[in-house]
C-alpha cells in the first residue's frame, strides 16, 4: 500500500513540477532555499511535525537570509521573517499580496469551498463577509452593546474558578478560559445564552474540526486517489463536518424564527441574524446553511481559541514573576480607589496603561500563530528581488519578527515596560512600521484585534484584580507545543487567593 501511495502521488506531483522549477517569470530567482524535490517533500510532509518545520526555517533564515524557499506538501512555499520586508509586501503593496491560495482539499469541506472571511480569494465575497462583519458584529458600538453579555462571562468564569479553587489546591486554568470564551462568543454568535452542555457540545465539535487538519494532512495530496486508498479517513473526515452541522444548525434555524417572531426594537442583532440577511451578488441567492455554519465556526474559532491561549500565557506569565503581577494590581487599585467593587469596568481600562503593556507584551512574547494565514500574490510579484510566483503562497513569521533582537532589548525576556516608552500608544496594526504582528497585517489583518484586545484586557484586568495567583506546582514552565494555536506544552496550574 504505501509503495503504491508513493507511486500514485509522484505522478500527481509530477503535473505540478514545471510550474515549480520553471517560473513564467525567467528573468529573476525565487527566494533561495534548500534543493527542492516535490515527491520528497510532500512524503517528509506527512511526518514532519509544525515545530520541527519551524526550527528548520529558522537554520534556513540563518543560512540564506530573511526570506526563504521551501518545498511543503503539494505547493511551493515562502517564508518572511523580516519585518521591513513584510511592510513593503503587506502594506505597501496590500493589493497584490492579500490574496489566499486555494484550499487544500479537506480544508474545504469545512470552509464552504473558500467562502468565509479567512480563507476568501482576495476579491467580491472576501469584501462582502468582511464588510458584514466589520460593519455589524465589530462596529464599536455593537461591541459596547455586548458589554452585559462580558459581565455575565465574568461572573461565570470567577464562580468557576472560586469553586475550583475551594475544592482543589491546584486548578488548571485553560479549561475555565475556554470554557467562558465560549459563553461569550456563542452569545455574540447566536444571541442567546446556552447551558452548559449546549456550551460543551460546541466546543467538543469544534475542537474536533481544529485538530484535524493534522490527520487529515494525507488526503490533500490527489484526492482522487485518497478517495480510493484512504476511504475511511474521508468517511471520518465528512463525519466530522456532520457533527459540527447536526450542531449548529439547529441553533441556526431557532434564531431565524425568533428573528421573524420578535419585536425589531427589542431585538439585539446577533452574527447568525447578519449571515441571514447577506445574498451574494452574483448569484442572486442568499447563503445557504452549509456556508453560514462555516461562517460562524469560523467567528467561534478565532475569538475562542486564540484568546483564550493569549489569557493563559500572559497569566502564565503574572504567575512567574509576581513583582508584574503585583503592579497590575497596584495600578487598578489607584484608579478604582477603595470601594468594595469586584469589577473592573470596561470604562476604566483606558486608565491602565501598564495592564495594556502587559497585554501587548504578552502578544509579543508568546503569539498564539507564529505564522500568519498564508497569502498569495494576485499576480507574479517580486519581493526583494526575487520571484514570488503567483501559484505559490507566501508565509510571515509573526514570532520571528516579535522577537527581533534589533527591534527589542532582551527579547524572550517578559518586559511590560518596553510598551512604556512610546507616548502616542502602539500601533498594534504596524501601517507606519512592522514591530510585531500578532494579529497580522494589511488588508486581510484580523478583522477583530480590537475585540480581541478589549476581552484581554477586561479578564487579565479582572482576574489579578479578585485573585491573587500563585504556581501550584513549582516553577512556571513556558515551553510551547502546537495545537491550532501555539499553547502552553504544560498547561497552567495554579492556587488562587481572593484578594480582601
Amino acid at each position: 500500500m504505501e509503495l503504491w501511495f508513493i507511486f500514485t502521488v509522484s505522478l500527481c506531483l509530477s503535473l505540478i513540477i514545471k510550474s515549480l522549477f520553471f517560473p513564467s517569470n525567467k528573468t529573476l530567482p525565487l527566494p533561495p532555499g534548500p534543493l527542492r524535490l516535490p515527491l520528497i517533500g510532500t512524503l517528509l510532509t506527512l511526518r514532519t511535525s509544525f515545530s520541527e518545520i519551524e526550527l528548520l526555517l529558522r537554520n534556513l533564515h540563518a543560512k540564506y537570509g530573511p526570506i526563504v524557499t521551501l518545498s511543503i506538501g503539494p505547493r511551493l512555499s515562502i517564508f518572511v521573517a523580516d519585518r521591513n520586508l513584510a511592510h513593503y509586501a503587506l502594506i505597501q503593496n496590500g493589493a497584490v499580496f492579500s490574496n489566499r491560495p486555494t484550499s487544500l482539499p479537506a480544508a474545504k469541506i469545512f470552509n464552504s469551498n473558500q467562502r468565509n472571511v479567512n480563507s476568501a480569494f482576495y476579491g467580491p465575497t472576501w469584501r462582502l463577509l468582511r464588510r458584514n462583519l466589520t460593519s455589524e458584529m465589530l462596529h464599536p458600538t455593537r461591541i459596547r452593546s455586548f458589554s452585559g453579555t462580558r459581565k455575565w462571562v465574568l461572573q461565570v468564569l470567577m464562580d468557576r474558578l472560586k469553586a475550583d479553587s475551594e475544592s482543589r489546591d491546584s486548578i488548571k486554568v485553560i479549561d475555565h478560559f475556554q470554557y467562558a470564551m465560549f459563553c461569550l462568543l456563542v452569545f455574540m454568535c447566536f444571541g442567546d445564552r446556552l447551558d452548559e452542555k449546549e456550551i460543551k457540545d460546541i466546543e467538543y465539535v469544534e475542537r474536533k474540526v481544529l485538530l484535524s487538519s493534522n490527520r487529515f494532512r494525507v488526503l490533500n495530496f490527489c484526492p482522487r486517489i485518497t478517495r480510493v486508498l484512504f476511504h475511511k479517513r474521508w468517511k471520518e473526515l465528512l463525519e466530522i463536518k456532520k457533527e459540527r452541522d447536526d450542531v449548529l444548525i439547529p441553533l441556526i434555524r431557532a434564531r431565524e424564527s425568533l428573528k421573524k417572531a420578535q419585536n425589531d426594537n427589542d431585538f439585539v442583532v446577533s452574527y447568525v441574524d447578519t449571515l441571514l440577511e447577506l445574498e451574494w451578488p452574483q448569484e442572486k441567492r442568499k447563503l445557504d446553511e452549509s456556508e453560514i455554519v462555516s461562517l460562524c465556526s469560523e467567528f467561534l474559532n478565532a475569538g475562542t481559541d486564540t484568546t483564550a491561549t493569549a489569557l493563559q500565557w500572559i497569566m502564565a506569565n503574572l504567575v512567574k514573576y509576581p513583582h508584574i503581577q503585583e503592579r497590575v494590581f497596584e495600578e487598578i487599585r489607584e484608579v478604582m480607589g477603595e470601594r468594595d467593587d469586584k469589577e473592573v469596568k470596561e470604562e476604566n481600562l483606558n486608565k491602565l496603561p501598564y495592564l495594556k503593556a502587559v497585554i501587548l507584551e504578552g502578544l509579543r512574547r508568546h503569539p498564539p500563530a507564529h505564522f500568519v494565514v498564508p497569502h498569495a500574490v494576485s499576480e507574479d510579484a517580486v519581493l526583494n528581488g526575487y520571484l514570488i510566483p503567483k501559484n505559490g503562497t507566501i508565509n510571515f513569521m509573526v514570532a520571528e519578527m516579535g522577537w527581533d533582537p534589533k527591534v527589542w532589548e532582551n527579547p524572550m525576556e517578559f518586559k511590560p515596560e518596553r510598551f512604556l516608552k512610546d507616548e502616542e500608544g502602539f500601533d498594534i496594526t504596524g501601517s507606519k512600521e512592522i514591530k510585531m504582528m500578532p494579529f497580522g497585517a494589511g488588508r486581510r489583518i484580523c478583522p477583530g484585534y480590537n475585540l480581541a484586545m478589549l476581552h484581554l484586557e477586561y479578564f487579565v484586568g479582572n482576574l489579578v484584580w479578585n485573585f491573587e495567583w500563585k504556581a501550584s506546582n513549582g516553577d512556571v514552565d513556558l515551553s510551547e507545543k502546537q495545537e491550532f494555536t501555539v499553547v502552553m506544552k504544560n498547561p497552567l496550574h495554579v492556587s488562587l487567593s481572593p484578594r480582601v
